[in-house]
């Protein structure tokens, strides 16, 4: 790609949660719901002397994305590094159910969750515990009816329990610059040291768990260039699509396999991860992920 091919691009991943959602959604469509203006702020950080924010750094809205009636939730990562409590955990929750009882009243009604996301807030750890729960069940009864689709476009990426909610989705888009695990690098260091993964080395990690990897190896199904209108086409193709014949999330025997069949005693690396998982093997457990 040429230097002026990239400075044309229109980058989502540049923008905060707010503009993200305004501009992947049809124009004069969004209506946001429990905007700064309600002061929906979580109720404990200030008392561990952190400075809250009064949309607790969740944008929740309802709209349209090519005619598709959708509810859209953007987390914006800048704020405690896209990390979920209480208040937040119950905004995407809450949003999804009522997207689920939409489709029940005959509405079709999908959804759009744009993770940028370390996962549970540490200052509000069980509360931010019982909302991922929350927001799980809420993925697994909204995809029966209608798609949710999760999008992951900028550097802080999607893990903890939040990394589980991507793979729960129907379907599952990273930029080339975002990253999806359950546990982030500088916790695995901690943990197990830098022999096991050196949270420095910004190539191992990007080559382990970026966005091309994630898509080679199965575990995303698109990996786009960081630019708005490459993403919106992906989505509206989905939108259209509707569900996948099976959820990723419903292919235990497959990856238990796949994971059986892994050497923990060796050093991880991409080749290594892309042998292990890439469905381009041939040799899919009941009939491979369609």
């Amino acid at each position: 790609m040429s230097a002026a091919d990239i400075l044309q691009r229109d980058s989502l991943s540049e923008c905060g949660a707010r503009q993200r959602l305004h501009k992947l959604l049809d124009p004069g469509s969004v209506r946001e719901l429990l905007d700064p203006f309600q002061r929906l702020a979580s109720p404990w950080l200030e008392q561990q002397g952190i400075v809250a924010q009064s949309d607790d750094g969740v944008v929740a809205a309802r709209g349209r994305l090519d005619g598709h009636e959708v509810v859209a939730l953007a987390i914006e990562g800048a704020f405690l590094g896209g990390s979920l409590g209480e208040v937040s955990g119950a905004k995407i929750a809450g949003m999804l159910e009522l997207a689920a009882d939409a489709n029940r009243d005959g509405r079709p009604t999908a959804a759009l969750l744009l993770l940028e996301t370390g996962g549970v807030r540490l200052q509000e750890a069980n509360l931010g515990l019982a909302a991922i729960a929350d927001i799980h069940a809420a993925i697994v009864d909204l995809r029966r009816y209608r798609p949710v689709i999760a999008l992951s476009v900028g550097p802080v990426g999607c893990f903890g329990g939040m990394g589980i909610a991507a793979g729960l989705c129907s379907y599952l888009l990273l930029t080339r610059e975002a990253r999806l695990g359950l546990n982030g690098p500088a916790v695995i260091e901690q943990e197990a040291g830098t022999a096991e993964y050196d949270a420095s080395d910004r190539p191992l990690i990007w080559s382990l768990s970026g966005g091309e990897q994630r898509h080679a190896t199965g575990l995303a199904d698109a990996c786009c260039v960081d630019d708005l209108r490459a993403i919106r086409l992906q989505v509206q193709d989905w939108l259209r699509l509707g569900l996948p014949p099976r959820h990723r999330s419903e292919h235990i025997d497959y990856y238990r396999a796949r994971l059986a069949q892994l050497d923990a005693k060796a050093q991880a690396d991409a080749g290594r991860a892309r042998l292990a998982l890439s469905l381009a093997q041939g040799d899919a457990i009941e009939g491979g992920l369609s």
